[in-house]
């Protein structure tokens, strides 16, 4: 009951602000239902919060957000969670909103273990690739899909958005336009170059259906897919390879390529210029997978590991 209060109290542009919010960090980051429902339970708690105070989530302030923190003790993870919550959900506006002065940015951040991304072994990348039937029109997408961000590390959201003026088959490259409007050019790769080309020729003009659409990979509608399809496709591909779908996302696509490239020695610099990331420090995370990989390795076959 008080929970159907509380949340009654929530301003109704708030309620669709969150759930816009939860839609995108669901598709793009591939998040865990939990972590969801947590993001949720979190911000609707602040909307109902401000709400009292005469404001929404829209129009909080630095000193309404620090308030809120104060007034409410929780643990340390609990803290970090809700402090991620309200972090993501306000850059999220920003985003969306040039201008837009996100409240959170002069909060300090309560110190946390680092959770490290989580990324496939080759073997499973290797047997997920394989699965879609690419005797079908679909199957050919999906493949060139799954083999396009293995080897190019892409964000779910410029997989999906890609144009088709993007692709400089000559060259090998695709031109990105990530976060912040940056661009970046990323190479490609043989397979998934030749892969693309057998979806060109074969599928895109059967799912285009005479029209001339900008969106590289369409769907069965001859439109531009969605962040929504391409997880559920995905999901139904790790299911038959065995796969565990909790272990896998579009986002999981990208923590592999990162980390299988540093395992074969690529530099970290380059691997900051392929992912777009506009800070090293955000790169440097895929050191510590890569480590960890190589202490199991090490216990696994080493006489005194």
């Amino acid at each position: 009951m008080e929970k159907e209060e509380k949340r009654d109290s929530i301003a109704e542009a708030d309620r669709l602000s969150i759930s816009g919010f939860l839609e995108r960090v669901w598709s793009e980051d591939g998040l865990a239902d939990r972590t969801l429902d947590a993001y949720r339970r979190d911000l609707e708690a602040l909307a109902a919060w401000l709400a009292g105070r005469s404001r929404t989530l829209h129009s909080a302030q630095r000193e309404d957000i620090s308030a809120y923190h104060g007034a409410r003790s929780v643990a340390v993870r609990s803290m970090a969670r809700r402090q991620s919550a309200f972090r993501r959900y306000y850059a999220f506006l920003a985003r969306a909103e040039p201008g837009f002065a996100d409240p959170t940015l002069l909060i300090e951040r309560p110190r946390t273990p680092r959770s490290l991304p989580k990324a496939l072994a080759e073997r499973e990348i290797e047997s997920l690739l394989h699965v879609p039937d690419i005797t079908t029109t679909l199957g050919l997408r999906d493949r060139a899909m799954l083999e396009l961000m293995y080897a190019s590390g892409l964000r779910v959201s410029e997989l999906v958005e890609l144009p088709l003026a993007a692709l400089n088959t000559r060259q090998g490259v695709l031109r990105i336009t990530g976060k912040g409007g940056k661009d970046r050019l990323v190479p490609v790769g043989e397979e998934a170059l030749a892969r693309i080309g057998a979806y060109m020729v074969e599928a895109r003009p059967a799912l285009a259906k005479g029209r001339q659409p900008t969106a590289l990979f369409l769907s069965k509608r001859g439109e531009g897919m969605s962040r929504q399809m391409f997880w559920t496709l995905v999901k139904r591909y790790a299911l038959k390879v065995g796969i565990n779908p909790k272990r896998i996302s579009p986002h999981v696509l990208r923590h592999s390529f990162a980390t299988h490239l540093l395992n074969h020695g690529a530099d970290l610099r380059a691997l900051q210029m392929l992912l777009g990331h506009s800070s090293l420090s955000t790169t440097q995370i895929y050191t510590l997978v890569a480590k960890e990989g190589l202490k199991r390795l090490h216990a696994q076959h080493h006489p005194r590991g």
